[in-house]
């Protein structure tokens, strides 16, 4: 059955950041956890821009019937330019985000995400920030005492294409190491070179750091050696 709300629209052509489809996520700590994902929509698409303005329109006008004057005329929308500051910290946004409108859509219910021919993605690793896609998106109007404006939730993605993808800051094994060569663990691991000096007022060791010896008289031995194979598989 098709959407009738005014205020639900189908943006085209966008891309997917800080993606949150897979499982939900909570930002912080107490938050209800949600799915979620930052949508880029390009400047240079007038259709979408027209579809965005008449949701907020909508959505305003829903929560005006809804709430009276309660809710502002001109409330805050959570619509931001990538070529300005981050509402957040005032910080510049990222370079994935110059010449795109940038707004996040969240749902407490994971929303559909489907393939090109409308089929559901079942492998998690097709779904990334940085592929491109289709959303549908309902602009909604907020009332919390100390907070009023419009929100976005987020119920439909189809991946349109694949595209680089966006760390969203997140380290890389690639950036933190470099290949080594094969060996052991710990290959090339020098021995201390003295003793373990404990601090003043501690007794001294009675050997060098190396390999352990047997256990005092006094302590019971163990039954058997360490047995590799009885150690538990799982962590």
């Amino acid at each position: 059955m098709a959407n009738n709300n005014p205020a639900h629209i189908v943006l085209k052509n966008v891309r997917i950041s800080y993606e949150h489809l897979n499982a939900p996520y909570a930002q912080n700590p107490g938050q209800e956890p949600k799915y979620s994902a930052t949508i880029l929509v390009p400047k240079s698409s007038a259709e979408n821009r027209a579809k965005i303005d008449a949701a907020i329109a909508a959505a305003i006008e829903r929560a005006r019937a809804k709430f009276g004057n309660a809710f502002p005329a001109t409330p805050k929308v959570s619509v931001h330019d990538g070529d300005g500051v981050r509402p957040s910290d005032g910080q510049p946004f990222g370079e994935e985000c110059h010449g795109c409108w940038i707004f996040t859509a969240s749902s407490k219910q994971r929303p559909e995400v489907v393939d090109v021919n409308v089929q559901p993605i079942l492998n998690p690793a097709e779904i990334y920030s940085g592929m491109y896609a289709n959303v549908g998106v309902t602009f909604f109007g907020y009332n919390a005492p100390q907070n009023k404006g419009v929100g976005v939730g987020l119920e439909t993605v189809q991946k349109i294409a694949d595209g680089e993808p966006l760390g969203n800051g997140r380290a890389s094994a690639e950036d933190d190491f470099t290949p080594v060569e094969a060996g052991l663990p710990g290959t090339g691991y020098q021995q201390p070179p003295q003793q373990y000096a404990a601090p003043v007022g501690y007794p001294q060791p009675a050997q060098t750091y190396g390999a352990p010896t047997a256990a005092p008289s006094s302590y019971p031995q163990p039954a058997q050696q360490y047995d590799g194979n009885a150690y538990p598989q799982q962590w």
